[in-house]
């Protein structure tokens, strides 16, 4: 048409469909973003509270009776429990509300990988933690509890038996996200693809090294536990990358 230029682009996905934003408004979307972060941890908080007997008869299901050696142990183990339940349970509107900060400065092919992205990131997250606290943390627990050998009974307080369960749960759930984090780094190249396929037995040795770290128990099954999931995900995340980003 007359007076008019029609500009296509070959990577349509390049263009940022959000016009720039000034400090003053950057701020604005940040305070937002944060005010909705903390209401949704603050009512994933309450909620956790409500179903804080439930939530604990779970997480000591393992163990049976527990103790707590000072007056505020008990409370200070509750709410604790309470605010890392709440965090989960809002873990996906804070993901979000960080989302839309960043989207502003985002390409469309960025976007869409975002969106795709944060629900696997949670589902990941919270599937790494099942596993560890199903199948590596009653191991774990068995280990330790076994060197009794009838002759002393253990007198376990709440606060030792939690930091024991988060410090076996938690890393798995960061762990079960290396594709992820894999796949971010190929794709701001800063991994080269095809560099990953030549590291198959360094990962496997620091896999294993890793673990030995992480776990607290000698027990070469508990590390393996944890070792193995990790080659298996590098494993995917080679086929994901060369799947996706490969040129």
């Amino acid at each position: 048409m007359d007076g008019m230029e029609v500009k296509l682009t070959a990577e349509p996905w390049r263009d940022n469909i959000d016009r720039d934003m000034s400090l003053a408004e950057h701020l604005t979307e940040l305070r937002s973003c944060l005010v909705k972060a903390g209401a949704a941890l603050v009512a994933g908080t309450a909620v956790s509270f409500y179903y804080l007997e439930q939530i604990m008869a779970a997480l000591t299901a393992s163990v049976g009776q527990l103790y707590y050696l000072r007056p505020a142990e008990a409370f200070m183990v509750y709410l604790k429990i309470a605010l890392l339940a709440g965090l989960i349970l809002a873990s996906p509107m804070m993901l979000y509300q960080l989302y839309s900060f960043v989207r502003p400065a985002l390409t469309l092919r960025e976007k869409y990988y975002a969106r795709f992205t944060i629900p696997i990131i949670i589902v990941l997250f919270l599937g790494g933690m099942l596993f560890s606290y199903y199948l590596v943390f009653p191991r774990a627990l068995e280990f330790f509890l076994g060197f009794g050998n009838g002759h002393v009974n253990p007198l376990i307080s709440m606060e030792s038996y939690l930091d024991f369960l988060l410090m076996l749960v938690v890393p798995f759930g960061f762990v079960f996200n290396i594709p992820v984090v894999l796949l971010l780094l190929a794709y701001l190249k800063l991994l080269p693809v095809n560099a990953l396929g030549r590291y198959h037995k360094h990962v496997i040795l620091a896999a294993f090294i890793l673990a030995a770290f992480i776990t607290p128990t000698p027990d070469i099954i508990t590390q393996s536990l944890l070792a193995l999931p990790m080659v298996v995900l590098y494993e995917l995340s080679l086929v994901l990358c060369k799947l996706l980003l490969a040129s």
